[in-house]
């Protein structure tokens, strides 16, 4: 189980011992004690050995981390936007931009999408400096090599499946932004594949770390082959990841907490998704506040939710600190057995999902038991419904169930009223209108840091799933 928390306290350990030993070499105790400092700074003739790039390294992996799982202090980030667009959550809290994201009414001038979206790139960022300098200055480091290049091509996998066409992957080179053209969402997965195979170049050798990494790297690129249509090829590429497999996302009091407790127990700005609210029915909406489904653990505390109104849901599968699995072996086989389902074999499909429920397993530290057997659907509507139904519970809260959605219009053939939550709208526990008809987030243009100042960007190219 490959684990990234503990290389994140790392990276603050690692770092302040650089920071520190420059500081001690520098300090004039009589002239310099005064001084101002910038104890938080390495300049870039520091980071000029092995141990500096490792550091680099365990900082770009504790980057992803948060730009997917929030950054703490009630801040969110991609998987969180993620699940209050599509079914999972529902807002409990006052703040438009959340009730917004919620609507699926998300605006270019959001004031939380941007530092979500400015996180992620700029996690893509750290990750490829984090491969510059190990490729100058510990090449030998192979695994550390090969798991940058997995959290460069997981994150521009993850932004094509939540942001509208027309993304742009840039890099900073000496300095200088080295600006490119805006791609669609295809074309975006086909990048991240590509840094999926750099990264298996490096992960030829049998050692833990290698194994563990390489594994990640396979559901991974399994995962974007899903989302450009090649099943047959995602079922492949995945076969050996063991059902056990788990790349974990660690959490801990002294670097940073698990958001998806920040926002549920902790602040009660988020509450589990459901069928129904005051407004009414929710189309299309799994109730996962309802189902009792032992991959979805709930609790209804009767309190009110941070807006004082909404009815306070909360999510047990994850504690302060409890780990979560961006990637695991149970999506492994949930690839396979889509490719069963897109190949018409059904039955296929169903002994994949069956195997999952028959045995307990494991989701970060979550315990999941067994479950009974589900029939062979009959036909492919019936097929389609049952697969993405339990898709959705094995991955809940796991930056996966916004990619399905959208491949659910593009790929399936549904039109976007018949997939994501539809139909009359409750804010803050009062019935205000309906949902929006959005499939994605539109990529932020207005504010520091947008892609406005990409003299290629020109807005969303369109906003079709």
């Amino acid at each position: 189980m490959q684990k990234i928390s503990n290389r994140a306290r790392g990276t603050m350990a690692a770092t302040a011992a650089v920071v520190g030993g420059l500081l001690l070499s520098a300090c004039n105790p009589k002239n310099e004690l005064l001084e101002p400092q910038q104890p938080g700074v390495i300049s870039p003739s520091s980071v000029n050995s092995a141990t500096a790039a490792d550091a680099v390294a365990v900082g770009a992996l504790g980057r992803w981390k948060l730009a997917m799982n929030g950054g703490g202090n009630n801040t969110e980030a991609v998987w969180n936007w993620e699940a209050l667009f599509t079914d999972e959550l529902r807002s409990g809290d006052t703040f438009s931009q959340r009730n917004d994201a919620d609507q699926r009414n998300t605006q270019s001038n959001d004031t939380v999408l941007l530092p979500i979206y400015n996180a992620a790139q700029q996690a893509r960022g750290r990750a490829r400096d984090a491969i510059n300098l190990l490729l100058q200055y510990d090449p030998t480091s192979k695994s550390k090599i090969g798991e940058m290049y997995l959290a460069m091509g997981y994150i521009e996998d993850e932004l094509s499946e939540a942001f509208c066409n027309g993304l742009s992957f840039g890099e900073t080179v000496n300095g200088v932004p080295n600006y490119t053209p805006q791609m669609d969402n295809q074309a975006a997965a086909k990048v991240a594949i590509a840094r999926f195979d750099t990264a298996l170049t490096y992960l030829s050798g049998t050692d833990a770390a290698s194994v563990a990494v390489k594994n990640a790297v396979l559901i991974a690129r399994g995962k974007a082959q899903v989302d450009v249509g090649d099943f047959a090829g995602a079922a492949a590429t995945v076969a050996s990841v063991p059902t056990s497999y788990q790349y974990n996302f660690d959490y801990s009091q002294t670097t940073s907490d698990n958001e998806w407790w920040i926002m549920g127990t902790n602040v009660k700005r988020y509450t589990v998704g459901d069928s129904v609210d005051k407004a009414g029915q929710i189309l299309n909406a799994i109730p996962f506040a309802e189902l009792n489904d032992p991959r979805v653990s709930v609790t209804n505390t009767g309190a009110p939710g941070e807006d004082n109104v909404t009815t306070f849901i909360q999510v047990n599968n994850w504690g302060r600190d409890d780990p979560i699995p961006p990637l695991s072996g149970i999506d492994a086989r949930l690839i396979e057995g889509e490719a069963k389902l897109h190949a018409g074999d059904y039955a296929g499909m169903t002994a994949i999902l069956n195997a999952l429920r028959s045995t307990s397993q494991t989701i970060g530290a979550f315990k999941v038991t067994t479950m009974p057997a589900l029939a062979v659907p009959a036909d492919k509507a019936s097929a389609i419904q049952l697969f993405f139904r339990e898709k959705a519970l094995w991955q809940f809260e796991r930056g996966w169930r916004m990619g399905d959605l959208r491949r659910l219009v593009r790929q399936y053939g549904f039109s976007q009223d018949k997939v994501y939550p539809s139909g009359n709208f409750s804010r803050n526990g009062t019935p205000t209108g309906t949902y929006g008809t959005e499939v994605a987030f539109p990529i932020p243009d207005v504010g520091v840091g947008s892609e406005t100042s990409n003299p290629n960007f020109k807005g969303c190219l369109d906003k079709n799933a």
